[in-house]
């Protein structure tokens, strides 16, 4: 299945047990959002491979699931680090100013000045607000400690507010931020 097909919406953060049960980081508004999907896909893109969920708990702020053919602690281990994604087709049309994390990733973010900022590496969720992490797309080199120039990436780390961001534009693939260049 094509990437552009799949949503993101969590990832396997460690094996639990000697069975095969895995940790789940989920990245749904509820906790147990993912538990509507009986058929979820495993992998990074493009290697996605269906997967059937067999067993599902709730432990404090992680799913705990069993996966069919993971039997034993080994084969959950070689599974951390994957993402899980359905497909687009099977989830509802965000509303209105909602986008799914996974769409926002890769847009390139200006600010209102017109400075260019990078583009969005990761969204994460801080209790407040989501945050957007920006990443500029060129080094700039700064000199170490070492006396040896370095090439280092600057992010930044923006809220995901209205007041923050006015604009976004999935289609256009950029997203406009009332941000500081200097922060």
């Amino acid at each position: 299945m094509a990437f552009e097909d799949m949503v993101v919406m969590g990832r396997i953060v460690a094996p639990y047990g000697v069975y095969g049960w895995l940790k789940v980081l989920p990245d749904t508004e509820h906790l147990d959002g993912l538990l509507d999907y009986q058929a979820w896909w495993i992998g990074k893109a493009p290697n996605w491979r269906e997967c059937t969920v067999e067993q599902t708990k709730i432990h404090n702020d992680v799913l705990l699931i069993k996966l069919a053919g993971v039997a034993d602690r080994d084969a959950a281990f070689s599974m951390k680090g994957q993402q899980i994604a359905v497909p687009r087709a099977a989830l509802p049309e965000p509303d209105e100013g909602e986008y799914y994390w996974s769409d926002l990733v890769g847009l390139s973010v200006t600010n209102t000045k017109g400075v260019v900022f990078g583009k969005i590496t990761q969204v994460f969720e801080t209790g407040a607000n989501d945050v957007l992490v920006v990443r500029e797309e060129h080094p700039t080199s700064v000199k170490g400690k070492d006396g040896k120039l370095h090439e280092e990436y600057r992010e930044r780390l923006i809220p995901f507010t209205s007041d923050a961001v006015p604009d976004v534009n999935i289609k256009a693939g950029t997203v406009l931020v009332d941000w500081d260049a200097d922060f």
